[in-house]
């Protein structure tokens, strides 16, 4: 007996006056090569969006529970002081239960290859579709600093202290 499947929905126009409104005159550039022309680059759905979605470069069908990496046909530098963070589609998730592995994936600004999305699929009845030029993940690009590290005999004394997970409350914290 076959798992029941899902097929995601794919971009089918490209939204020019949502990308020359999408960003501040002072955005970063971020240099791009496009693996595959007929693919759209990363383009941000709505101005103020913080994710530019990424697409599929090929079919893949993820059974339930199956996970896969895959292609996106993009290649970016970023500035150094910059990295961009794959974070998986709410929709997707919502609907599908899609979802990006490693959430959110790094690039870091020294990194040249194309940009793979390992998505898994946490829908234990039902497999996911995607096909070549679906969304499948947003790209968000942030500062981030470097830190330098420096070592000390203790650590300065906080709220928290040293409570980890659960430790501040919410559903089921009284038997942790």
């Amino acid at each position: 007996m076959g798992a029941a499947r899902t097929r995601v929905g794919r971009v089918t126009q490209h939204n020019e006056s949502a990308d020359r409104a999408s960003g501040p005159a002072g955005a970063v550039e971020v240099l791009l090569v496009m693996l595959d022309d007929e693919l759209p680059p990363p383009t941000y759905a709505h101005p103020g969006d913080a994710g530019a979605d990424l697409v599929a470069r090929e079919d893949v069908t993820l059974p339930p529970g199956g996970r896969a990496t895959v292609p996106t046909g993009v290649s970016i530098a970023l500035p150094d002081g910059y990295a961009a963070f794959v974070h998986p589609r709410s929709g997707l998730a919502m609907r599908h239960g899609l979802t990006v592995v490693n959430a959110p994936g790094t690039v870091d600004a020294g990194y040249r290859g194309e940009i793979r999305v390992t998505l898994l699929n946490t829908d234990r009845s039902e497999a996911v579709e995607l096909r070549r030029g679906d969304r499948i993940a947003q790209l968000v690009v942030q500062r981030v600093e470097r830190a330098r590290f420096v070592r000390a005999e203790r650590l300065p004394g906080s709220h928290r202290g040293e409570g980890g997970f659960g430790s501040s409350g919410g559903w089921g914290a009284a038997g942790v």
